[in-house]
């Protein structure tokens, strides 16, 4: 049953009980700081040092200057992290679910129940799909990015700590993140009871870090003052425009707070949050105010080529003494915060399969006991070489800043739309209480927003030519797979089950023993493969199941409901088997409900009938010709549909049909 309406509900974090108590609620709120926070945890190595950067557009470092660009950092994260998402957009959860996919399958789940016309319908699928889609894309190209820019940031301490080795940065780098891909495939469950400590000594340490600046340095609790950011759009309201496509940078990893609501619930989020990570980073932004007052301005140094660029202040105010230290525990939150991105850009591709927007992969679970924990070798070897390569390219994280931001802002205001949405449709808000909440989040997006785009011709070109990529790649399968599976498409399908029984009381053809599962993509339509298998053996199997596996715009499907069988005569059967979005679909379990429910299927004594379709691009389907090209190409390398559901190979049949696309 859906929440009232003005009262969404939480529901309890998948794989994991109800958080009932105060104690399992700690629990879950260590464990979210190791796998949520890593992103934002890590913004301070970078985020102020880009907001002064000398070139095109920096600021100078005068006292003004620092207080005003602490402000903006602060009331960012209070703005984006604590009011956008914490408070409203995480009450928008798909049954516990939360992120950019859950949210467009919650409002795609919604409109199929409304009563609007068939072409309204549509329209909105339409767009939502279009902005779900590419908020999608931007994130995984994110993806591509995170890990590089905070592995490198870390490594760049080692240009502080010892100067010498500072031809070391790139080749550091690239190793560290080529072992961190390399052990994907052995799960991260083991490892993993580690990140939730190791970041909250993160967070304790970052902390400890700003004290002394703020102590020496007290006029930085300036910042907390709202009209000292707005002060500088007033005294330089272009420098402070170009200044939000840098500050942007501390609330990289917000979108995490949404994304994994489902492994841990949004109270632990919330508690981790308010008690551990939103102080420390504060205290560690204004430490780093105050180490900046404590230079007078002389924040320039050049490096051995001669190139200007600001210090590195995050490793520049702690102690000599202490920078071996820091610089192993910046490593190790780095690679964490990699992690958890890694680990993101998993569930997005199993989620990308599930609801149809993606070619089968092979997905394998690297834990008996969590859920969630996956591993999908075509997306970590993809993102380990496209990581790799930025390192290579960019050399710095500086140069790799350049590129961030524009995949951040925009999944952001994506997120605020399909939100708006959200409370009209879905919880029937008033349209100017919606509209009013929407407002608020763009107020703050929009700026972003135009400010990155700024940043497009020295870096922001990348993520989104890369998330246009992934874009049309998804959009691309989605419509073929659509034109493929109509039941108007003569090419694939003939006739429904229903004349099929009748034309077989008619011709009594021969029966054997035997019981064929047939996987067809249409509820109860008979795939013409199977009608040429028939009509040249002239041999009809005793029991005939028409097995239809869908995907629903839910995260979960329980047993009791995954299962809807249909019975017709000559010993034929139509079996719809669904699933959720966060679940992999199992043949062998669905027949093993279909024998709770009566109709007894061993997947060890039938035979499954599959359909081979041979994908050419000579036909007439309204669909541009590089596009049929892409489509066929993932078609005919997309993961078998054997091993996609489990199904045992050597029970299989294929039946091979040539469709002109």
């Amino acid at each position: 049953m859906d929440s009232p309406a003005n009262e969404p509900t939480e529901s309890p974090p998948a794989g994991h009980a109800p958080a009932s108590s105060f104690k399992a609620r700690l629990a879950l709120a260590l464990a979210a700081l190791g796998v949520v926070y890593g992103d934002l945890g890590t913004s301070v190595l970078y985020a102020i040092r880009e907001c002064f950067k000398s070139a095109p557009n920096g600021l100078t470092a005068t006292p003004e200057n620092i207080v005003s660009v602490l402000s903006l950092v602060c009331w960012l994260l209070t703005l984006v992290v604590v009011f956008k998402y914490l408070v409203m957009v995480m009450r928008a959860e798909n049954h516990g679910e939360g992120g950019i996919l859950a949210l467009l399958a919650l409002l795609l789940g919604q409109v199929e129940q409304s009563e609007e016309s068939a072409a309204r319908k549509l329209s909105r699928r339409a767009v939502w799909t279009i902005l779900g889609l590419f908020a999608t894309a931007l994130l995984l190209a994110d993806g591509m990015i995170t890990p590089a820019i905070s592995v490198i940031s870390a490594i760049e301490g080692l240009e502080v700590a010892a100067p010498s080795f500072a031809d070391l940065v790139v080749p550091l780098s690239v190793f560290i993140l080529f072992g961190l891909f390399a052990v994907q495939r052995f799960g991260t469950a083991r490892i993993a009871n580690y990140f939730g400590p190791i970041m909250l000594g993160w967070f304790a340490m970052i902390a400890l870090m700003g004290i002394p600046w703020i102590v020496r340095y007290p006029e930085v609790l300036g910042a907390l003052d709202p009209r000292q950011g707005l002060d500088l759009f007033i005294r330089a309201p272009l420098k402070g425009f170009f200044l939000l496509g840098a500050v942007v940078l501390c609330i990289t990893g917000a979108e995490a707070l949404y994304a994994d609501m489902g492994h841990f619930g949004r109270r632990p989020i919330q508690l981790a949050w308010y008690f551990v990570v939103y102080p420390a980073l504060l205290l560690n932004y204004l430490g780093q105010g105050g180490f900046l007052l404590s230079r007078q301005g002389n924040i320039i140094e050049t490096d051995p080529q001669g190139n200007r660029e600001v210090i590195n202040i995050f490793f520049l105010m702690v102690p000599e003494y202490l920078l071996y230290p820091v610089l192993i525990m910046a490593t190790l939150a780095t690679i964490i915060a990699s992690q958890a991105l890694i680990s993101g850009a998993y569930s997005l591709a199993e989620q990308a399969v599930q609801l149809g927007f993606s070619p089968r992969l092979t997905i394998i679970h690297t834990s008996a006991d969590v859920k969630g924990q996956i591993y999908v070798p075509f997306v970590n070897w993809t993102l380990m070489a496209a990581c790799i390569l930025l390192v290579i390219t960019f050399k710095a994280s500086a140069n790799l800043a350049a590129a961030y931001g524009v995949a951040v802002v925009g999944t952001m205001v994506i997120t605020s739309l399909l939100y708006f949405e959200v409370m009209r449709i879905r919880w029937q808000w008033p349209a100017v209480a919606a509209g009013l909440v929407l407002l608020l989040f763009l107020v703050v997006d929009v700026p972003l927003l135009t400010a990155n785009l700024t940043k497009i011709g020295t870096g922001g070109w990348l993520p989104v030519l890369v998330a246009s990529c992934i874009f049309a790649l998804m959009i691309t399968w989605q419509r073929g797979k659509a034109i493929l599976n109509d039941p108007s498409n003569t090419e694939s399908f003939r006739f429904p089950l229903k004349l099929f029984v009748r034309e077989i009381a008619e011709t009594k053809p021969r029966r054997s023993t035997e019981t064929a599962i047939i996987l067809t993509a249409v509820e109860d339509m008979v795939p013409m493969a199977l009608l040429q298998a028939v009509e040249r053996t002239q041999t009809l199997p005793q029991r005939l199941v028409l097995l239809t596996v869908r995907s629903l715009p839910v995260p979960h499907v329980a047993d009791s409901d995954a299962i809807e069988i249909r019975k017709y005569e000559e010993g034929c059967y139509g079996v719809t088997a669904k699933h959720g979005f966060m679940e992999e679909p199992s043949v062998p379990h669905y027949l093993a409900l279909c024998t709770r429910k009566g109709l007894e299927l061993d997947p060890n004594q039938v035979y499954f009938y599959l359909s081979r379709m041979t994908i050419v691009t000579t036909g007439h389907t309204p669909l541009a010709p590089w596009r049929k090209r892409l489509f066929a190409f993932m078609y005919h390398h997309a993961r078998p549909e054997t091993a996609s559901f489990k199904i045992p190979p050597n029970r299989v049949i294929e039946l091979g049909r040539l469709i002109e696309l």
